[in-house]
C-alpha cells in the first residue's frame, strides 16, 4: 500500500470515527448500515485469511461466528462471574473485552480440534465440504443442547443497558481496523511468507522445511478467532442468540462473496467488497423485496464475469490492457 493510500485510509477512518458525534447521525439509516458493513468486513477478513492468503477454501465461517456468539450469550446471561458483573455494572462491562476474547478463543479452539484431522487428510473441495459439514453438525448440537444452549429458541441476553448504537458502531469500526492491521502485519512476517508459500505450492514449501500442516491449522484457527469475535459483537447488538440466526449460512456465504468481489488475497478487498455488496443487498431488499435474491445473485454473476480479480485489482487490469 502506497503512502498516499495510507493517508487516505487514515482520513477515512478518522471521519468514520467522528461520525457518531454529529447531530442526528446515530438515528440515521446509514449509521446502522455502516455498522453492518464493518461487521461483514470483519467476517470477510476472516475468510480471506484462510482462503485468500492460505488457499484453503473454508465453508465453516458461520460455525465459528455462532460459537463466538453463543459463548458471549452464555457468559452474559448465565450464573457465572461475568453474568453477575453485567447485572451489577451494565454500563461498565457492556463491551467486556474479556468476554469478546473468550468468544474468539472458543471458536479458535474448535478450529484447531476440527482443523487437525481435516487439514491433514483433506484438500481442496473435500476440505471445503468437511468444514461445511462441521457447521451443520455444530448447529444441530446447539439445537439439542437443552437449557445450556436454550435449545431451538436460543438464549436471550439482558437488554436493559441498550440505549444507543454508538458503542456498537465504534467497537465494530475499531475491530475492523484492528483486524486489517493485524493481518497486514502477519502477512509481512515470516509466518505470512510461509502461508503464501504453502498456498502457491504446498509440496515445494514442505520440501523447503515448512511444516505445512502447522501453518494451515494456524491460519484456520486465526480465521476462526476473528469470526468468533465478530459473533461476540453481534450478540451485544442482537441480544437474542438462536441457532437459526447465528449459524445461518449467510454468515459464511455473504463474506465469501464480498471477499471475491473485493479481491481475494488483498487487504482492502474484503472491506471494499463488504461496502459494495452489502449496499447492493440492502438496496435490493428495500426497493424490490420480492426480487431481492434475484438482484443479489445477478450482481454476483456480473461481478464474476467482468471483475474476476476483484475491485481492488481493477486499476491494475486496466493498466495491463493499455500497455
Amino acid at each position: 500500500m502506497s503512502r498516499a493510500l495510507q493517508w487516505i485510509a487514515i482520513v477515512i477512518v478518522a471521519a468514520l470515527a467522528l461520525l457518531p458525534f454529529l447531530p442526528g447521525a446515530v438515528d440515521a439509516y446509514y449509521f446502522s448500515f455502516l455498522f453492518f458493513v464493518f461487521l461483514y468486513a470483519i467476517m470477510a477478513q476472516s475468510w480471506n485469511l484462510v482462503a485468500g492468503y492460505g488457499g484453503q477454501i473454508s465453508l465453516g465461517s458461520h460455525a465459528f461466528f455462532g460459537l463466538g456468539a453463543y459463548a458471549t450469550a452464555i457468559l452474559w446471561s448465565g450464573n457465572y462471574l461475568w453474568g453477575s458483573l453485567y447485572d451489577a455494572h451494565p454500563g461498565i462491562y457492556y463491551f467486556d473485552p474479556v468476554t469478546m476474547l473468550f468468544g474468539g478463543l472458543v471458536a479458535a479452539l474448535a478450529a484447531v480440534l476440527i482443523g487437525l484431522p481435516l487439514l491433514s487428510k483433506l484438500h481442496g473441495d473435500y476440505f471445503a465440504l468437511g468444514t461445511l459439514g462441521f457447521g451443520e453438525i455444530v448447529k444441530v448440537i446447539f439445537v439439542n443442547g437443552g437449557d445450556f444452549t436454550g435449545g431451538a429458541f436460543g438464549i436471550v441476553a439482558p437488554a436493559s443497558s441498550f440505549d444507543t448504537l454508538r458503542p456498537h458502531y465504534l467497537v465494530a469500526l475499531g475491530l475492523m481496523v484492528a483486524t486489517a492491521l493485524a493481518i497486514r502485519a502477519l502477512m509481512r512476517s515470516r509466518y505470512g511468507l510461509a502461508l503464501i508459500a504453502v498456498r502457491d505450492d504446498e509440496m515445494a514449501a514442505s520440501a523447503n522445511g515448512i511444516d505445512t500442516l502447522k501453518v494451515k491449522v494456524a491460519a484456520f484457527a486465526g480465521s476462526a478467532f476473528i469470526a468468533g469475535v465478530a459473533g461476540s459483537l453481534y450478540t451485544f447488538y442482537i441480544f437474542h442468540v438462536g441457532p437459526d440466526s447465528v449459524f445461518d449460512l449467510d454468515w459464511m456465504l455473504l463474506p465469501l462473496m464480498m471477499t471475491v468481489v473485493g479481491g481475494t488475497g488483498t487487504l482492502l478487498g474484503p472491506i471494499l467488497g463488504a461496502l459494495v455488496m452489502y449496499a447492493v443487498f440492502d438496496l435490493a431488499r428495500i426497493v424490490v423485496p420480492d426480487y431481492h435474491p434475484v438482484i443479489s445473485g445477478l450482481t454476483i454473476i456480473l461481478a464474476m464475469l467482468f471483475l474476476p480479480k476483484g475491485l481492488t485489482r481493477l486499476g491494475a487490469m486496466q493498466r495491463l490492457k493499455s500497455t
